[in-house]
This record gives C-alpha cells, sequence and structure tokens, in this order.
C-alpha cells in the first residue's frame, strides 16, 4: 500500500498544494512588511545602568581591539574587544529598526491570511493517519 506525505494516509497533492499555500501566503505577508531604519552614528545602541550607549561609543572599543589586533595579531584580548564590538553594534542596528505593514486592502491581508493560514491546515491535514 502506497503511502502519503510524511509517511501517513493524508495525500501527497493535498500536502504539495498545502506547502505551495503556505509558501505563498508567507511570501506575500514579508513582502508586505516596510523595514525602516532608525539608525545612524550618533542614535543609542543600548542602554546600561540609565546612561544610552550610542554607536559612535560602540566604536571606541571597536579602535582599541583593532590597534591591539595589528600590534600584535596573536592578542586574544584585542580580538575579543574588537569582535565583540562589531557584535554589539549589529545587535544595536537590528534593536533599531521599525517593522510596519505596507499600505493594502482589506482584501488583500484577508487573501494572504487565508493562503497561509488554509496551506497551514491542508498542509498539517495531509500529515494526519486516517482511520
Amino acid at each position: 500500500m502506497a503511502r502519503g506525505a510524511g509517511g501517513s494516509d493524508g495525500g501527497t497533492g493535498t500536502f504539495l498544494i498545502g506547502l505551495i499555500m503556505m509558501i505563498g501566503g508567507g511570501y506575500l505577508l514579508l513582502n508586505g512588511i516596510v523595514v525602516r531604519p532608525n539608525f545612524n552614528i550618533g542614535s543609542r545602541v543600548f542602554g546600561f545602568g540609565g546612561v544610552a550607549i550610542t554607536s559612535g561609543m560602540v566604536l571606541i572599543p571597536f579602535m582599541f581591539g583593532v590597534g591591539m589586533v595589528f600590534y600584535n595579531s596573536k592578542n586574544w584580548l584585542g580580538w575579543i574587544v574588537a569582535g565583540g564590538s562589531v557584535i554589539a553594534l549589529i545587535f544595536g542596528v537590528i534593536a533599531n529598526m521599525t517593522l510596519q505593514m505596507a499600505r493594502m486592502s482589506a482584501f488583500d491581508l484577508i487573501v494572504i491570511l487565508v493562503l497561509l493560514v488554509g496551506g497551514l491546515g491542508l498542509f498539517l491535514r495531509s500529515l494526519r493517519h486516517f482511520n
């Protein structure tokens, strides 16, 4: 006896239709999100004890770390300081982004949600064993 998707009796056709609907709905949803950066060289990246740490302040230890690495490339403290500063800067940029939904009609949003949630339902149904 042939098995369907995931080794169940649910059906490969339902699995594929659900997967295509989920991918389409997810794509349309992510395509409808607008990312706006709120970041510049003096913007607040982190807060520590009520003190705002700006992106420029994060670059100060980076400069010292790079200087230490150029002076002695085997200096592990220089690598940690430079790498930690770059990681802090990346996290700060990501944390200061604003995500907003683009202007869309109610019909567009309903189509996106039906594709996404309906596809998820079909996908999960295809993995279920029928008795």
